[in-house]
């Protein structure tokens, strides 16, 4: 007996649609490796449609007075609120993750995320008016920028939706939004309920559009001649295909990219505490996070102790299926990254030591063991490259200066911790370390009202926060003569 997949369709100028040439690709369920829906394989002709559409809305949607767009953005945080059992449901089919944490750990930030932007959608000003020259008053518009084009990754689709739409069109943008191809289900779904607000209140079709696709047609969305800016969550390689794409025709680029956190223990620091909170941090969303805390530096005084509380801590945490209220995280996403992750385990040189896991877990689906691995250099492949698995490396240091060059001496900097109780070498350390968000004695609480975003390879632009709403504007200059 064959079970009959899903389909999933893109949403298009209020209308849910098939790749015009009929061409789909399969959706795979990482819990069990088996496909359990179909979605586009959209081509020129699918974006050349959603780019009309967001094109033709952007007029009336930019033109509305900030208080509707709020208003809009309420009613769509509303409606999540409502439908937070249909999209926990879809979000973990979608990629395996833990029911119940989705529920605790995304939908409320998420929510919480809209209304935030609802706010800010009222903020949307310039500097006041004032004489810079004799008889001339000067003022700047702060306006939206028009169509933009934005693909999500795959390891949070529903949140990582959330923090392209809501300030692109909290600032009078209109969107097309590209969802992974291996995770398009709960993206399809946001669609069909951004698009009921947006009916109900009025509003155009075209504000908001999904299409489905691989990384073909994310390119095609980049190059094409009307989004006059260009968002992407992804990996650096794919950051870099985006800027160069869009460079043909110098369009705005936004780029959150990879990451490899340095995690900086001292030897002050209250190890069970600090463990305890870092394997949390590390093996959360199986390390599918660019701000993951995968990369410890513990004090030379205090590794070995370090290490060993740290391996138990990982023999003791759990993965599995969705429905089991005690896993911490589900599969991997997909089969390609089960076989990254496992390459990095199986190509560590000779002095490196598993202290834990490095094996897959199962023969069904796509999950990995909480892992940890000791004995690593600074020039180690698995040091210095992404692994995006639930992988924790453990390296010493001697003193400061070592620590910061270790922590520095990577080509991502995204995010970063520090655990001591030396409030001084805390903010020493907060100044040395370049990366875009450091914590102190924690690691990875993220909160609207903070931006988020990194340096070097790990991108450019921020999300969340005030600076990321500004990253979706433009400023113009209006100079009056008074004669």
């Amino acid at each position: 007996m064959t079970t009959e997949l899903r389909r999933l369709r893109n949403y298009i100028d209020g209308e849910f649609r098939d790749a015009a040439d009929g061409r789909t690709t399969q959706v795979v369920n990482p819990t069990t490796g088996e496909p359990y829906a179909t979605a586009p394989l959209s081509g020129q002709a699918d974006v050349d449609a959603a780019m009309a559409a967001a094109a033709a809305a952007f007029p009336a949607w930019r033109d509305l007075v900030p208080g509707e767009r709020q208003k809009a953005l309420l009613k769509i945080a509303d409606a999540f609120e409502a439908r937070a059992g249909d999209m926990v449901a879809v979000e973990s089919e979608n990629t395996g993750k833990p029911l119940a944490l989705t529920a605790s750990e995304e939908i409320p930030p998420m929510i919480d995320q809209i209304r935030f932007f609802a706010g800010a959608a009222r903020m949307l000003e310039g500097r006041s008016a004032g004489e810079y020259m004799d008889g001339l008053t000067s003022i700047v518009r702060r306006e939206p920028i028009g169509v933009c084009a934005q693909v999500a990754p795959w390891n949070y689709p529903m949140m990582m939706a959330v923090w392209k739409f809501a300030p692109a069109l909290a600032a009078g943008n209109t969107v097309v939004l590209k969802p992974s191809d291996t995770t398009p289900a709960s993206t399809v779904l946001i669609a069909e309920i951004i698009g009921e607000v947006l009916t109900e209140l009025g509003h155009p079709r075209g504000v908001f559009n999904v299409i489905c696709g691989d990384r073909e047609t994310g390119r095609l969305m980049v190059e094409h001649s009307v989004p006059a800016m260009a968002s992407i969550t992804g990996s650096v390689r794919a950051g870099m295909q985006v800027a160069e794409s869009a460079s043909k025709d110098i369009k705005r680029v936004h780029l959150e990219l990879g990451g490899k956190a340095p995690v900086v223990v001292f030897e002050d620091t209250d190890i069970a505490k600090a463990v305890e909170d870092i394997s949390v941090a590390g093996f959360f969303n199986a390390g599918q996070d660019c701000t993951a805390a995968t990369r410890v530096l513990v004090h030379e005084s205090i590794h070995d102790e370090f290490v060993a509380a740290l391996a138990k801590a990982a023999a003791d945490t759990r993965t599995g299926a969705p429905d089991d209220e005690d896993v911490l995280y589900g599969p991997l996403n997909n089969a390609n990254q089960l076989a990254q992750v496992s390459g990095f385990i199986e190509r560590l040189p000779a002095h490196a030591k598993v202290e834990a896991g490095g094996h897959r877990v199962g023969e069904k689906g796509f999950f990995y063991a909480p892992t940890v691995v000791s004995g690593l250099k600074q020039e180690d492949e698995i040091i210095q490259k992404e692994v995006f698995g639930p992988v924790i490396t453990v390296q010493p240091f001697t003193d400061e200066a070592q620590a910061v060059s270790f922590a520095n001496g990577v080509e991502y900097a995204l995010a970063s911790s520090v655990w001591t109780r030396d409030h001084a070498r805390a903010m020493r350390m907060s100044k040395a370390l370049d990366f875009g968000c450091v914590w102190i004695n924690t690691h990875i609480p993220l909160v609207a009202e903070m931006p988020h975003g990194g340096f070097k390879k790990s991108g450019y632009g921020k999300d969340l926060s005030a600076y990321g709403f500004e990253d979706y504007t433009r400023i113009k200059h209006v100079m009056t003569s008074l004669g």
